[in-house]
C-alpha cells in the first residue's frame, strides 16, 4: 500500500492544511518518508458534519448488516497484516512479530463486536406490557432499548500503535454501538495509523454505508484535540495517554455548553501484594516474574507491574536476589518516541530525589532513546510519608516497598490512589490477610488477579479495564472487553407506542428472536 500521508476524511483525501511532519524511527533516530498532513479546526468540522450526516443512517443498521460491516473491517485488517506489522515497528521500534500479534489481535476484536452485535445482548431490551386494567391506575406499554449516543472522538494511543490506534478496541466497541467516529491519530505512528484508517474506510464503502461512518484527522500540537472535543456534533470522546493530558481534556468537555463524557484512561502501577506464605515458598519465582512482567513493551504497558509489596521476612532476600538479577541481565531497548524516553529519565530523578534506593540497574549502550531497566527500594515507613512514590513512572522501571508487618502492610495498600489492576501472591495459609486485603484492593482497583500478574489480559464479557481516578475518569466502565460497548450507548424508552411503530427488536412478535425482559425479572 502507498502511503499518501492524506487525511482521511470519509471519503475525501485531504491534503496539508497546517503543516506536516514526517514519522521518527526511534531505533535508527531518522526520519521515515512521506510527509504527513496536519489538519485544523476546518476539517474537523468536516469530519464532524459528515459523522453527524451519517448517523441517523448507521445507528438504524440492522444488526446482520452492522456485524457484516465489522466482520469486513476484520478481513482488511487481515489482509494488510504484515504490512502493518512492519511499517509500525518502523515507527516505534517494537518487535516486527509482537506487531503481527497485536495486528491479529485487532482483527479478532473486530469480530469479536460483531459477534456481540448479532446475538443483540448489548442493546438490553425490557418490555413492560400495558395493564389497563390494572387499579388505582391502569400501566401504559413501556419498552426500552440501548441506542448509540452519537458522534464519537477517539484518540490514539503512543504505546500500542494497533489495539489502541486507530483500528483498535476503542473504534472497534464504538462502530459496534451504531456510533460514527472519527480518530485523532497518534503522531508517534502516522504510517502505521493510515493504513488502518484505509482497511476500515476500504470497508465502509464495501458495504455501502454513508462515508462518514469513519474519519481519521491528525494534527501538531493541541488545536485539533480541542476542536474535536469542542464540537457540538460530537457527543462522546475517548482517551488513553497520561492524567495530565486526559484531564485537560475532560475539563474542557464539561466547560461545553452541553457538556458531554470523556472516557479516559491515564496511569496506573498495578500493584503486586506478595502475601508472606507466598513469599516464604516461591519468593525468587514471584520476584523473576514480577520483572519478567514489568518489562514487556520495555515498560511502556499500562498493565505493566511496577509496584511491589512486601513483608521483610522468610523468602524476602531470595525475592529480591531473583529481582535484581533479572534487572541487571537486562540490555536497555528502545522507547517508543523521544519525550517518553525523557519522561522516563525525568520520572526516575524524581523517585531518587524522593528517597528511593537504586538497587539494580539493567546495561545501557550509547544508542538514543533506550530505557534503561531500574530497580528501587524503599520501606513502608518511608512510602507512607510519600505516597507520591506510587506514581507512575512509564518505562522498565519498578518500586519494591518492604514492609515490617501485616497491619503495614494494610496501611499502604489504603494509600494508593485508583488503579487499573491489583495483583495478590498467595498461598493456602495466606487466606486470612488476603480477606483484610480484598476490600481495600476492591475500592482501589477495577481488576484484582491472584497468583498471576496483570499482564497480559484477555478480551472477553468479564474483563475490566478501568478503575477509580486517575486510573481512569469514570470506573463505571472498562475500556477494553465486549462490555466497553457501554460507554457509548444510551437508554431510549418507547411509551404507548403502536406495533408498527416500534424498532424491530422492541416488536411484540420478537421478530429477530433477541433476548429480552418481559414485565420485570
Amino acid at each position: 500500500m502507498k502511503l499518501t500521508g492524506n487525511l482521511i476524511i470519509g471519503a475525501n483525501e485531504v491534503p496539508a492544511t497546517e503543516g506536516t511532519m514526517k514519522a521518527l524511527n526511534p531505533a535508527t533516530n531518522q526520519l521515515i518518508e512521506p510527509d504527513f498532513a496536519f489538519g485544523g479546526v476546518a476539517e474537523v468540522d468536516q469530519a464532524a458534519t459528515l459523522a453527524d450526516e451519517a448517523f441517523d443512517r448507521y445507528s438504524h443498521t440492522s444488526l446482520a448488516e452492522r456485524a457484516a460491516f465489522l466482520e469486513s473491517i476484520a478481513d482488511n485488517l487481515d489482509a494488510v497484516r504484515h504490512e502493518l506489522a512492519a511499517r509500525a515497528a518502523l515507527e516505534t521500534g517494537l518487535p516486527e512479530a509482537q506487531l503481527e500479534g497485536e495486528a491479529a489481535k485487532a482483527a479478532t476484536q473486530f469480530r469479536q463486536f460483531a459477534d456481540v452485535v448479532r446475538k443483540g445482548r448489548f442493546l438490553q431490551l425490557a418490555i413492560d406490557p400495558a395493564q389497563p386494567h390494572r387499579q388505582p391506575r391502569p400501566r401504559m406499554d413501556h419498552r426500552l432499548q440501548k441506542m448509540a449516543i452519537g458522534p464519537v472522538a477517539i484518540f490514539g494511543a503512543s504505546n500500542f500503535p494497533i489495539s489502541y490506534s486507530v483500528a483498535g478496541g476503542d473504534t472497534a466497541s464504538a462502530l459496534a454501538a451504531g456510533a460514527t467516529v472519527i480518530v485523532k491519530a497518534h503522531n508517534a505512528h502516522p504510517g502505521a495509523s493510515e493504513i488502518q484508517a484505509r482497511a476500515i474506510r476500504k470497508a465502509v464503502q464495501e458495504n455501502g454505508l454513508p462515508e462518514g461512518v469513519f474519519s481519521m484527522v491528525r494534527g501538531g500540537g493541541n488545536t485539533i484535540g480541542e476542536a474535536l472535543v469542542d464540537h457540538p456534533l460530537i457527543k462522546a470522546v475517548t482517551f488513553t495517554g497520561s492524567e495530565g493530558g486526559g484531564m485537560a481534556l475532560y475539563r474542557r468537555a464539561q466547560q461545553r455548553p452541553d457538556p458531554i463524557p470523556v472516557f479516559t484512561e491515564m496511569t496506573s502501577v498495578n500493584p503486586t501484594f506478595i502475601l508472606p506464605h507466598a513469599l516464604a515458598a516461591r519468593g525468587a519465582q514471584i520476584g523473576d516474574g514480577f520483572i519478567e512482567r514489568m518489562l514487556v513493551n520495555v515498560g511502556q504497558a499500562c498493565l505493566r507491574p511496577a509496584l511491589l509489596f512486601a513483608i521483610k521476612g522468610a523468602g524476602f532476600e531470595a525475592m529480591l536476589a531473583a529481582m535484581v538479577k533479572r534487572v541487571t541481565e537486562t540490555s536497555a531497548r528502545t522507547m517508543l518516541t523521544p519525550g517518553i524516553h525523557a519522561s522516563y529519565l525525568s520520572g526516575l530523578a524524581a523517585m531518587e530525589s524522593l528517597g528511593a534506593n537504586r538497587v539494580a540497574e539493567g546495561s545501557l549502550s550509547n544508542a538514543d532513546f533506550e530505557g534503561q531497566s531500574m530497580l528501587h527500594e524503599v520501606d513502608g515507613r518511608h512510602f507512607l510519608t510519600e505516597t507520591v512514590l506510587a506514581q507512575e513512572v512509564f518505562g522498565p522501571s519498578a518500586l519494591l516497598v518492604n514492609v515490617k508487618d501485616e497491619d503495614e502492610l494494610l496501611a499502604v495498600a489504603r494509600a494508593l490512589k485508583g488503579q487499573l489492576s491489583a495483583a495478590m501472591q498467595l498461598d493456602e495459609r495466606d487466606m486470612p490477610l488476603a480477606h483484610r486485603l480484598l476490600p481495600v484492593l476492591e475500592r482501589r482497583t477495577g481488576r484484582i488477579v491472584v497468583n498471576a500478574f496483570a499482564h497480559p489480559q484477555e478480551v472477553s464479557f468479564a474483563t475490566i479495564h478501568g478503575g477509580p481516578f486517575p486510573a481512569t475518569s469514570d470506573s463505571r466502565f472498562t475500556s477494553v472487553g465486549m462490555t466497553s460497548i457501554e460507554r457509548f450507548l444510551r437508554p431510549v424508552s418507547y411509551q404507548g407506542f403502536p406495533d408498527a411503530l416500534l424498532p424491530e427488536p422492541l416488536r411484540e412478535v420478537n421478530p429477530l428472536g433477541l433476548p429480552r425482559l418481559v414485565d420485570g425479572p
